[in-house]
């Protein structure tokens, strides 16, 4: 019998009982539908995590004030930690040769107001080398000045979104808005930048860090944002701040040190763990798949006795009753898993369109993982009823017995 004829006698036997093969069909393509789209979105989220982190800047350590072992706990986000990082700590870290830039940072919400219009808004006190160190534009007007970190102006620099909502189509530049309790002039504008690690830049004001800590009335910095002089200097940079900063504070080690590329690794090693768990589980959806087609394949072998044995009887040797059984299993399991393939394809499709902003793009290891898990389980799980059809022998087989 050749392969046309193997091929061609499965066709039939599918054909003949329709139900049965929906049913197959449906198990292994949301199986693989399953696999596709999970393992899209782990990776799409993946990507896009570890994407917004490299936004951030290049070559870039991050000094938090306080450390795990002296509060108890992860690394404090606000409140008081055993010293403050001030001013003075974060301008002396530009002793090091290492490190080329330094932006402390102060952060706080105060309401902006500008003739009767008011809204809350996050406010970012730093200094000018933040533009450089996050990759800034200004749309209008300039930045915040070079000058003397530890002297605050009444000087300020609204996003998009601030600029709109207070001045519509007017010019911002050169005007005044109230933070707070105070008055600041409008001395530029960002250009339109978006979400960054969910904070919305189009929705801050930048204002200098003194003006920042007076308005808030707190000493210590919440961050201090460093860029070392390139990314074979960052570990060198990375041991000179902590040598200083120790010196400062009469020895203690009391700050925490973050490099960029340990963030971005850290993020990517777990999302590709749970982007590959997800996958996993999904993959079961397969095994249970593959018993159905097992289990439909054996009452087959029990409905089509007779049909075997007249075979046997017309000289069909056991080898070829078992590839046919085996044909038709990998017939079943390949053309459920191009459906889910298909089902997969178009449900990522559909979420990046209800979702652009997620760079959703199915990858080509999932794709082949997903109908290969479903061929492989479809030829396992067809062998056992394969067997048996082969071991029947031809008088018994006729006789349905």
């Amino acid at each position: 019998m050749r392969i046309f004829d193997l091929l061609g006698y499965a066709l039939r036997a599918i054909d003949t009982h329709r139900f049965r093969t929906v049913l197959i069909l449906i198990g292994v393509a949301i199986g693989v539908g399953a696999v596709i789209l999970l393992t899209t979105l782990g990776d799409s989220v993946r990507r896009y995590v570890t994407g917004e982190f490299s936004e951030l800047g290049t070559n870039m350590v991050i000094v938090l004030p306080g450390r795990s072992e002296t509060t108890g706990g992860h690394p404090p986000l606000f409140g008081e930690t055993p010293r403050d990082l001030t001013i003075d700590d974060a301008m002396a870290l530009l002793r090091s040769p290492n490190i080329q830039r330094v932006a402390p940072i102060v952060v706080g919400s105060a309401p902006v107001a500008y003739r009767g219009l008011e809204r809350e808004v996050t406010i970012i006190g730093s200094t000018r080398a933040i533009k450089d160190i996050r990759h800034l534009r200004a749309a209008q007007g300039s930045f915040l000045p070079e000058m003397d970190p530890k002297r605050g102006r009444a000087v300020c620099v609204l996003g998009q979104t601030v600029r709109e909502e207070l001045f519509g189509p007017a010019r911002a530049v050169g005007e005044s808005v109230r933070i707070g309790n105070r008055r600041f002039r409008v001395i530029g504008v960002l250009a339109e930048t978006g979400v960054s690690i969910g904070l919305d830049l189009d929705d801050i004001v930048f204002i200098p860090v003194a003006s920042a800590q007076s308005l808030f009335d707190y000493p210590s910095l919440f961050r201090v944002l460093t860029e070392a002089q390139g990314g074979a200097r960052i570990a060198a940079a990375k041991e000179d701040i902590r040598r200083i900063i120790m010196k400062r504070h009469e020895g203690e080690d009391d700050v925490t040190i973050i490099t960029q590329d340990s963030v971005i690794a850290t993020f990517d090693k777990v999302l590709n763990r749970i982007t590959l768990g997800v996958a996993g589980i999904a993959a079961i959806s397969l095994a249970v798949a593959g018993i159905l087609i097992m289990n439909v394949m054996l009452v087959a072998v029990a409905q089509r006795t007779q049909e075997i044995g007249l075979l046997r009887a017309l000289g069909a040797p056991s080898r070829q009753i078992r590839s046919l059984f085996i044909v038709e299993a990998l017939l079943l399991s390949f053309t459920g898993a191009l459906i889910g393939l298909g089902i997969g394809l178009t449900s990522a499709l559909v979420i990046q369109q209800l979702y652009p902003a997620l760079p959703l793009s199915v990858p080509l290891w999932a794709v082949t993982a997903g109908v290969g898990i479903a061929v492989v389980t479809g030829l396992v799980f067809g062998v056992l009823p394969a067997l048996r059809a082969a071991r029947l022998e031809p008088v018994a087989a006729l006789n349905k017995r």
